[in-house]
């Protein structure tokens, strides 16, 4: 069966509340301690399987959850043990407890062959895999859960179960190291999503909850690696599901889907307490790409959300304030230092930003976004008006006019730099504050960089539907000069930024001068790659 479920992680401050909410009359207070199994080097942690055996009141059950939609989805197969030997000791509790901390007691992995989890199963070696299984981690957890009902339209209840845990997972060989937790789940029992959603939503104003990925099963492989966070989540292009003849309101959810693939994991990383540069890097471009395709698709759906934007934007610039300066600190400072620049400590200007990445993701309207985009790419598209509309048919002319924007503005930059060098239009005409979106900047230089990176993510996004077989090498060729056009613009944004916040530093250390200096010594070199990569981005003859 498939559960659908949102998970989220609760704040301290809300903590109280929460549970005078969920620990109530009708509320039921469960232990339940579940024994996770994997081979020694999860191989099923890295399918995305979780396998246990959980004690659930006087049963104990064995579930396997597996694939599903990667956000909210999962396919779940739940089985009481039956077999003779653990029935005669049902009612010995303690004897059940010593086989399984002696991994005498295994899961029993046949009883998936006929299910939907096979599928999931299917490039294991299924009595090969039983023989390597251990038991890796336990989690105690005690759950308080209660039933959320409404009738709707059919005469039918809709059905929430809302589970509190609070816990911890222990570690399988070591019982010493231990993570905690606190999160709450609401899964849909029965009747529809959108009282899912709405309910999530209710929740989550009120106790300013946060979105998490993080299954327990992936924390216990945390705790198993020693690690307190997994790592940055990229763009995955291969996991955009879409086919030839997909309509525009089915391409446009999923391509937001693809995009949440690479935001969510990145998001509840930082949530959990994460500072790592690389969740905030990955965080920000899959917001962009987000942004590209609402922007870019807008008139694909009519479910598309206007207020959606400004507030992903609003997070963009945020998280690339604080990114840029822990950035600084982290990488430029080092390779300064060992050139022989005086160390410039960046410390109290990244104390100083008010609004730390956390506290960006923490806010309320960017969680509920995120939730209406959830929603948005689990909602039916045959149900819209322009259902009958292939995507194909419009991407087109999405391309067509994204490219005539790159070349006119390519040309308008091409006409100044005729007229003033680099230098000038660093030390003269750019806005010496940094904390603003290159896109809100007037410099054609940082509007091509953003058409550029909106032509790219539109060109992946289309490739699926667009490229035809015989001009896989022609795609393959505008897509690698888009990239490199973008990248040496975009090194020269990078490189102009850093420049500004070293020439800004100067005014209170004077040992920021030696970097000030060196960005702009870098930024008169860079023109000639760059006008290179962008004459050939210009000479491509388009792939659709």
């Amino acid at each position: 069966m498939q559960e659908i479920e949102l998970k989220f992680l609760v704040p301290e401050s809300r903590l109280k509340g929460l549970m005078r909410q969920t620990h109530v009359k009708s509320s039921q207070v469960t232990q339940l301690a579940a024994h996770y199994y994997d081979t020694p080097d999860q191989q099923l942690a890295q399918a995305g399987i979780g396998l246990r055996i959980r004690k659930e009141g006087d049963t104990w059950v064995q579930t396997i959850k597996a694939g599903g939609d990667g956000i909210a989805a999962r396919l779940e197969h739940n089985a009481v043990l039956d077999n003779e030997q653990v029935q005669i000791m049902l009612n010995n509790n303690e004897q059940v407890q010593i086989m399984l901390n002696n991994n005498e007691l295994m899961p029993d992995l046949t009883i998936y062959q006929d299910t939907p989890i096979a599928a999931a199963l299917a490039d294991f070696k299924l009595k090969k895999l039983a023989k390597t299984l251990t038991r890796l981690y336990v989690t105690d957890v005690e759950r308080t859960t209660r039933l959320l009902t409404e009738s709707n339209e059919n005469e039918t209840d809709n059905c929430i179960e809302m589970a509190y845990d609070q816990g911890e997972i222990i570690h399988g060989t070591d019982d010493s190291l231990r993570k905690a937790i606190q999160e709450i789940e609401f899964e849909l029992v029965s009747g529809d999503l959108d009282f899912l959603f709405t309910t999530a939503k209710t929740w989550c104003k009120r106790y300013k909850l946060c979105l998490s990925t993080v299954t327990k099963a992936e924390n216990g492989s945390l705790l198993i690696n020693g690690q307190n966070h997994s790592p940055a989540v990229n763009a995955n292009l291969s996991q955009l599901q879409i086919d030839k003849d997909s309509s525009a309101p089915a391409f446009i959810r999923a391509v937001v889907h693809n995009c949440l693939l690479q935001i969510l994991p990145n998001s509840s990383a930082i949530v959990a307490g994460s500072i790592d540069d690389d969740h905030i890097l990955q965080l920000r471009i899959g917001i962009d790409r987000l942004r590209t395709a609402l922007k870019a698709f807008a008139d694909f759906s009519d479910e598309i959300n206007p207020e959606w934007l400004p507030i992903l934007k609003q997070t963009a610039t945020l998280l690339s304030d604080y990114y840029q300066l822990a950035y600084i600190n982290a990488q430029i400072e080092p390779e300064l230092q060992a050139c022989g620049a005086p160390a410039v400590d960046w410390t109290a200007d990244i104390e100083n930003i008010k609004i730390t990445p956390i506290n960006t993701l923490q806010a309320n309207d960017f969680q509920i976004t995120l939730l209406e985009l959830i929603a948005f790419t689990m909602s039916d598209p045959s149900i819209e008006p322009q259902t009958d509309q292939l995507a194909r048919d419009k991407l087109t002319k999405v391309l067509s006019k994204q490219y005539k924007k790159c070349l006119k503005t390519n040309k308008k930059a091409d006409e100044i730099s005729d007229e003033v060098s680099v230098t000038e239009l660093v030390s003269n005409d750019v806005d010496l504050d940094v904390n603003t979106d290159i896109a809100d900047n007037d410099q054609p230089e940082s509007d091509l960089l953003s058409q550029l990176k909106d032509s790219r993510y539109i060109s992946e996004f289309s490739t699926p539907l667009l490229s035809k077989k015989k001009a896989k090498k022609k795609t393959k060729r505008w897509l690698k000069r888009l990239i490199k056009a973008q990248k040496a613009l975009e090194q020269l944004n990078d490189d102009n930024q850093y420049q500004q916040f070293y020439e800004l530093k100067s005014t209170t250390d004077a040992n920021a001068l030696y970097g000030a200096g060196w960005f702009t010594a870098i930024l008169t070199d860079d023109q000639s790659h760059i006008d290179a990569c962008l004459a050939k981005f210009a000479d491509s003859s388009t792939f659709w």
